[in-house]
């Protein structure tokens, strides 16, 4: 049984408490970072943004087949660019899809009626001697093995479901029939790999809707004896009670593999989890711990639409609390994991944790979620070799804001410096944990930076579940995890107010604000389909529109549920104030759309730029950089030496922010800046010293990411952002209606009525078959030539095709020329509604000083534009100075 036993977290611990042993005879195996795969988590190239892909540090996916039709998106060799890109390693082709229908081709096993062309995947109603779903097979491998960068990388899965209705539910009768058609699958893969000469092509399966251990074991049995056993075996763990009953599945699948003496084959859960699960890090977190105890790789299922990493991003380039859980899980790269005891309880949600150490960082850090409540940490097994005598500690949460709400950088809750260690270790308790937040502590050497200075300078936040204010004409909605309809998406706190749709319907919040000054108000709510409106009187006094933009709501498991964020400014004085949503300004009338779910409010001050600080100790370091923690007057500092820092920074608001360094060097030293995928300068130094740079950059909405690479060997302290409203004025914004139209492209006006979050009075639609239906921009004297962020604010609605649950949306292409010469080009996901408006920021460099700027789509239809703005990426000089 040795062979067989798993890394799993033990169950002798208290029901709040989580013990950590880092000692050398504790240590599990390398970080794996497996569960940070997606089925369909991309769409098209762009889809999402890159920074997304990346900070998510995916390593897998499963996508549509060359030439398949099961979905309008998620192509493998349209996506396999930005995937590689990153942290990718295993792409796994889903070759039955192929078909458009669900189940494929309508649940029934083909026959031979069709002749394929190899080349394309086109076909006749012709009989030609050959099974038709080999033919499949064969030209999917063959685009593969031709037009793939890195046909390598590739794990083809001839079956899916093969269990639920696709042609091999009745075992008893069809087993042969499957165990042949898996050799022959199997056999014409390998024939094409043979014929480029690629060597052996990798296979998975059975991929089976669930663990079935008989049939299972059919299929390894005959695989061991015909030479055809899959490189990557895969079943699927949906269900409300899979976080407990995975570990017994993995356990029975290791023990079929040692009584055929078969060697352990790598494992792909290509699709795990629920609707509940998506967007929640508390939930997430109890995944990865169990796939990451396991050492296997996992994918998110695909409930939705293909291209957000399966409901973990918010809007086109933002992070919902999700990411930021896949985020910090992937941050653990290069560790290696150690035993964890959590409480024993018989049910499938439970607080659980990862526990990694990374010797080289000098860093450990533990992961958790999955409780209400206080939660107590003890850890054991520090070494004081690598650590010291002491420790500083810094505790972070990222809360669940549904799955369109955007989130910012996690902050720190809770902090302690110089915590004795001579003895290997130290008890902590973290009060008030959040059923749905995942959990961060990161354990560093004691420096002489203060971390608990740092923690109370960020800046003001508060939060209030809607469900806890207080309520008129409305109605309080539980959504529980283990309620029978399992299939919605959860609400903070497990409730959420509804029923808004009264004149008299209003939440009322008392808060206190610390000083005077701007502040934003966030609001966590589901528009059903379409955008809506709020009013926000703050004392009694009208202050205008809270304006939200539209929710997915194509079914009942999403309507009302699949929860967005809406945010806006609002001038307060200290001391107590309430703030009042209500569905109507006068009383009387109700506004557009007001019929709004509401479950959660945030207020943040953001009146002296929204400071945040990236400290040393969250850096992700790539290529020999590592964290160096000297004993010098700067406390600590990251050693850079020709390797990279990588940062993901928030910008709720897109704009101008200004970026901080503090760093210190030995001599002459350079820094240089990637932002976006884009490089740009700092000036350098040519003795040593402690320095600060700066500069001014344009930040797209949501995560944005920022690469630091050096030309020797410096010490990079801090990284900030901070808003810089003033900048701004380097912008030039067009709308719609002041832009001139070409071809089918025409300015539509909008009803005032419609609740659209459309800035003017209308859109310009139209777009599509090319250049000559187009939005065309005369360009003033300050956007000459140079580096821009161009952001275009548009809607999309569009689908393609009808399949059981997955919406088919499509991602709009739109590209932007000058003087007739392509210089951007990108996707547009979808937006639930065609008057539902969000913004894409895409780089572009214009090589002309006035030459008009043309905005058009080449696909058949294009998205609705309603303004686009031309920002220029950096539009003053940076600088380097001493720090005095």
């Amino acid at each position: 049984m040795s062979d067989i036993t798993t890394h799993a977290q033990t169950s002798d611990a208290s029901d709040n408490t989580v013990k950590a042993d880092f000692g050398n005879k504790a240590r599990t195996g390398a970080f794996r970072g497996g569960a940070s795969g997606f089925l369909y988590g991309l769409g098209d190239d762009g889809v999402p943004t890159q920074a997304l892909i990346n900070g998510a540090h995916i390593t897998n996916a499963s996508q549509k087949a060359p030439y398949g039709t099961q979905h309008p998106s998620g192509d493998v060799l349209e996506v396999e660019t930005s995937f590689f890109a990153g942290y990718g390693k295993d792409m796994c082709i889903y070759i039955q899809d192929y078909y458009p229908d669900w189940a494929y081709n309508g649940g029934v096993r083909p026959g031979d009626t069709r002749t394929y062309n190899l080349k394309d995947g086109t076909f006749t109603e012709t009989a030609n001697g050959v099974w038709d779903y080999l033919e499949v097979i064969e030209f999917v491998t063959e685009a593969v093995a031709t037009q793939s960068a890195h046909p390598e990388r590739y794990v083809f899965v001839p079956f899916n479901e093969p269990d639920g209705g696709n042609w091999y539910a009745n075992w008893s009768k069809i087993k042969q029939q499957f165990l042949d058609d898996w050799k022959a699958a199997y056999d014409k893969i390998q024939a094409v790999w043979a014929r480029h000469g690629l060597g052996h092509a990798r296979i998975g399966g059975p991929a089976h809707t669930q663990w079935r251990k008989d049939q299972s074991t059919d299929l390894l049995t005959f695989a061991r004896d015909n030479k055809c056993l899959p490189d990557v075996f895969i079943w699927h763990e949906l269900g409300v009670d899979n976080l407990r009953t995975y570990p017994i599945h993995y356990q029975e699948y290791r023990a079929v593999e040692i009584s055929l003496g078969i060697s352990p084959i790598a494992i792909n859960i290509t699709e795990y989890g629920m609707l509940l699960d998506m967007s929640v890090p508390g939930q997430l977190i109890q995944w990865m711990s169990l796939f990451e105890q396991t050492k296997i790789d996992a994918q998110a299922a695909y409930w939705n639409y293909a291209g957000n990493l399966s409901d973990n991003t918010a809007r086109p380039a933002g992070a919902n609390g999700g990411w930021w859980m896949f985020k910090w899980y992937g941050d653990l790269d290069g560790s290696e994991t150690v035993q964890m005891t959590t409480p024993s309880t018989k049910t499938a949600d439970r607080l659980r944790a990862i526990g990694a150490i990374d010797t080289d960082n000098r860093r450990a850090t533990i992961l958790w979620g999955g409780r209400d409540g206080d939660v107590a940490l003890a850890v054991t097994g520090l070494d004081t070799a690598l650590f010291g005598t002491s420790v500083d500690i810094e505790v972070r949460q990222v809360v669940h804001c549904g799955t369109e709400g955007l989130s910012e950088t996690p902050r720190v809750i809770q902090a302690a410096r110089k915590i004795d260690i001579a003895s290997g270790g130290f008890n902590l308790t973290v009060p008030g944990c959040d059923l749905y937040s995942g959990y961060q502590i990161l354990i560093t050497p004691a420096q002489l930076r203060d971390v608990i200075q740092s923690f109370a300078s960020q800046t003001w936040l508060i939060s209030a579940e809607a469900e806890n204010l207080q309520i008129s004409n409305a109605k309080v909605f539980t959504h529980s995890p283990t309620a029978s309809n399992v299939w919605q998406f959860l609400a903070s706190g497990g409730r959420d107010v509804g029923q808004f749709n009264d004149p008299g319907s209003r939440l009322d919040w008392k808060v206190t604000v610390p000083k005077d000054g701007s502040y934003r108000l966030q609001v966590i709510g589901s528009t059903p389909g379409a955008p809506g409106r709020h009013a926000l009187f703050v004392d009694g006094k009208d202050q205008g529109i809270i304006q939200y933009a539209a929710d997915l709501a194509l079914t009942s498991t999403d309507r009302w549920n699949y929860r967005g964020s809406a945010e806006r400014s609002v001038t307060l004085t200290s001391g107590e104030h309430t703030l009042s949503i209500r569905a109507s300004s006068d009383g009387v009338s109700k506004l557009p759309g007001s019929d709004i779910t509401l479950d959660k409010l945030f207020l943040k001050y953001v009146g002296d730029g929204e400071i945040t600080e990236y400290q040393s100790t969250t850096f992700r370091l790539r290529g020999g950089s590592k964290l160096d923690w000297g004993t010098d007057d700067t406390g600590y500092a990251v050693l850079v030496d020709q390797g990279a820092a990588h940062f993901y920074v928030t910008a709720i608001e897109r704009g101008y922010y200004d970026v901080g360094l503090a760093w210190s060097s030995s001599g002459p030293a350079a820094i240089m800046l990637s932002l976006n995928g884009r490089d740009l300068p700092i000036p350098s130094v040519d003795k040593a010293g402690r320095w600060q740079s700066g500069l001014t950059v344009h930040l797209a909405e949501g995560i944005n990411e920022i690469v630091l690479t050096l030309s020797t060997e410096v010490r990079v302290q801090t990284l900030t952002t901070k808003r810089n409203s003033g900048a701004d004025a380097n912008a030039y914004r067009v709308s719609a209606g002041t832009a001139q139209v070409m071809g089918s492209a025409k300015f539509a006006a909008i009803d005032p009525s419609a609740g659209s979050n459309v800035s003017g009075s209308g859109y310009v639609t139209g777009l599509g078959g090319g250049s000559a239906n187009a939005l065309q921009i005369s360009r003033p004297a300050s956007i000459g030539s140079g580096d821009y962020d161009v952001t275009i604010v548009y809607a999309n609605a569009q689908v393609a095709g009808k399949h059981e649950y997955n919406p088919q949306v499509v991602d709009l292409k739109v590209s932007i020329s000058e003087a007739g010469d392509l210089v951007g080009s990108t996707r547009l996901r979808y937006t639930y509604s065609w008057i539902s408006f969000w913004q894409k920021t895409l780089p572009v460099t214009l090589k002309t000083n006035d030459m008009p700027v043309t905005i058009f789509s080449s696909g058949d239809v294009g998205p609705y534009i309603d303004a686009v703005i031309f920002a220029p990426v950096q539009p003053t000089r940076s600088f380097t100075s001493p720090i005095v």
